[in-house]
């Protein structure tokens, strides 16, 4: 059945039966392609019949859907003309796991951060009224979603405008009305059917064609039931907020959905629909542990999900913080709904007195790092690179500022397989280094990690840490290096070459293999600390060096090859680094698109050398 719907319209005339069996073929595709592909498992199993519904109702793409953060956009995809291409999911070339706007008309906005879509769906919907077409515009949004203070700036700006705007709430987790017993139950089941909006419309319809008296007693009936529910049921924070809220519904329940989804764009003004579904419904495994299939590589259907191996930049720097807190008790964790990903599981078990996971909230995370530095602590912060983005001003008006001490470990620096364009950690240095009284740390080896958390705790400034996705990759090297005592490496033939490549990180190992490719007397270099640049020591490192190679797996604009140029004079210099945002792949095809292959470079360097 899957492979003959074309687009959302062919959904209207399936019955519910053949919609159930539609669903149950659209989780057995995505369960097979993220087994090949890896991909967001959970949450799009359970979106699956939500999905189907939302389509089924609204008239994509005259009807703008937007999905918060888009990882569970799956079925979305799916349903839109892309199930030919669906096998392609998340490789180089193929379409992204994230709603794209280049993908197709019905991916409205290239999506990939949490809390933006109530914003950007308020927008769409402004510019609907301005232009006087009636099209709805639908914000799908996680209950995780919920703890990033953007969702809240943008439902304040929501309530009582007359727009057809609907925010769909998947509540997968947690519950967000606090209301309990059997009355409340009630109430909430007599909300989502249908003999209760046909009552309630034909109530209204009698009450107004009342002489004189119609109106008022309306209005009066109306608050007579508000006041009775307030005295049973405590309003909810939507409501508050001066919200139409219906629900909660059943989200795998398709005759629910048609019921509250109608009643909905009937209303002709915000609504929120808090609907419930289970994350990873459909495949044993993912229904067990949610958590751990939220993001997956490829694995085996039969067994399931191995465990994240423990040979890892992310699982060496919770355990090197570990052993830190163990030794000095004034050291705590914060992460932003990371915990996992970041390394810090251990962390949490060992010292939950200090570990603090602030959910979906880096602002906050940093700001409240402040706070504990501020009294003597000793905070450092977990967060991935793309998601670091955020917090500029909190570093520079709530620490930098303030001159407090803080260690901010950037997991995902440099380019990420899979997730794609919103998704590579290639801006943050550029970021930071822009924030006076920083230093950035760019370990290669886990020793060079443990040494930068040893100095990142030890010092009274704001200590960035980056490192990449996945596991330090040993390597014979070609020559021997040497260290130059202040946190950099080279190559003994530093004082013969008249060619040197200065790099840092992972991208070391690429670099080292290409110059013995090239047969050639080049030199390397590789910093760790980033920023500042040690200006004296390089310069002095560089003296017989005519040309100065620079490779940086970052942005150029404002990047550490692009300073370090600044600080050499009178040679000839090359800058290679990211000068674009990037796609989605596999790490070999984006370090190909890069040009950071060993080949590659390789060719480079002895092009470079010859001029």
């Amino acid at each position: 059945m899957l492979e003959n719907i074309r687009s959302p319209l062919d959904l209207r005339t399936l019955s519910e039966e053949e919609l159930k069996s539609l669903s149950a073929e659209i989780r057995q595709t995505v369960l097979q392609t993220v087994s090949r592909n890896g991909g967001h498992l959970a949450s799009n199993l359970g979106m699956t019949e939500a999905v189907i519904a939302i389509h089924k109702n609204f008239h994509s793409p005259d009807d703008k859907i937007i999905f918060d953060v888009s990882h569970q956009c799956y079925a979305h995809k799916l349903l839109t003309g892309r199930y030919e291409k669906f096998s392609t999911l998340r490789k180089k070339d193929g379409i992204s796991g994230f709603t794209n706007r280049e993908e197709s008309e019905h991916d409205i906005l290239t999506e990939g951060h949490s809390g933006s879509s109530v914003s950007a769906a308020l927008g769409i919907a402004q510019a609907n009224r301005l232009k006087g077409n009636e099209h709805y515009t639908v914000a799908v949004v996680g209950d995780g979603s919920l703890t990033n203070g953007m969702i809240y700036e943008a439902l304040n700006n929501c309530a009582g405008r007359p727009l057809n705007l609907i925010i769909i709430l998947n509540d997968n987790d947690m519950s967000i009305s606090r209301n309990i017993g059997g009355l409340h139950e009630y109430l909430s089941g007599i909300r989502t059917s249908k003999r209760y909006y046909r009552l309630k419309k034909h109530t209204e319809k009698i009450m107004k064609k009342i002489p004189l008296v119609g109106n008022p007693l309306l209005i009066g009936s109306k608050k007579l039931k508000d006041a009775t529910k307030r005295f049973f049921v405590k309003n909810n924070i939507f409501e508050d907020l001066g919200l139409i809220y219906l629900g909660p519904v059943d989200g795998h329940n398709f005759e629910k959905m048609d019921i509250v989804l109608e009643e909905a764009k009937s209303k002709h003004t915000c609504c929120i629909v808090h609907m419930v579904t289970k994350k990873g419904i459909g495949y044993a495994f993912s229904e067990a542990e949610p958590d751990k299939y939220h993001a997956v590589g490829p694995f085996d259907l039969q067994k399931g999900f191995a465990a994240p191996s423990s040979d890892t930049y992310s699982f060496k720097a919770g355990e090197i913080l570990c052993a830190k807190a163990k030794e000095d008790t004034s050291v705590c964790a914060i992460t932003a709904a990371m915990c996992e990903g970041t390394g810090l599981s251990a962390f949490s078990k060992a010292y939950p007195d200090r570990f603090f996971d602030v959910g979906i909230a880096e602002e906050h995370a940093i700001t409240f790092a402040g706070g504990l530095a501020a009294n003597d602590m000793k905070p450092a912060v977990f967060l991935y690179s793309t998601f670091a983005q955020r917090v500029y001003d909190q570093i520079s008006h709530d620490i930098a500022i303030q001159k407090l001490p803080l260690l901010l470990a950037i997991d995902r620096a440099g380019l990420v397989a899979g997730d794609g364009i919103t998704h590579q950690g290639i801006f943050d240095y550029a970021l930071f280094s822009s924030v006076p009284g920083t230093e950035i740390l760019m370990p290669e080896t886990y020793a060079e990690l443990e040494h930068a958390f040893s100095e990142g705790l030890a010092n009274e400034k704001i200590s960035v840490i980056r490192y990449p996705k996945g596991k330090y990759e040993s390597y014979p090297l070609p020559f021997s290096m040497l260290s130059c005592g202040n946190l950099f490496t080279y190559s003994e033939n530093i004082e013969t070459a008249e060619t040197v490549v200065i790099t840092a990180g992972r991208l070391t190992a690429n670099a080292a293999a290409a110059i013995a490719r090239t047969g050639k007397n080049i030199a390397l270099v590789k910093l760790i600390r980033v920023f500042p640049i040690p200006a004296p020591e390089l310069l002095a490192l560089l003296g017989h060096a005519k040309r100065i190679y620079l490779l940086e797996e970052g942005f150029e604009q404002g990047g550490f090859a692009q300073k370090t140029a600044a600080l050499i004079q009178n040679r000839n210099i090359k800058i290679h680094a990211v000068c674009d945002f990037v796609p989605h792949g596999a790490l070999s095809d984006l370090f190909w698109l890069c040009g950071f292959t060993e080949e590659q470079l390789a060719q480079a360097f002895s092009s470079f050398d010859e001029t």
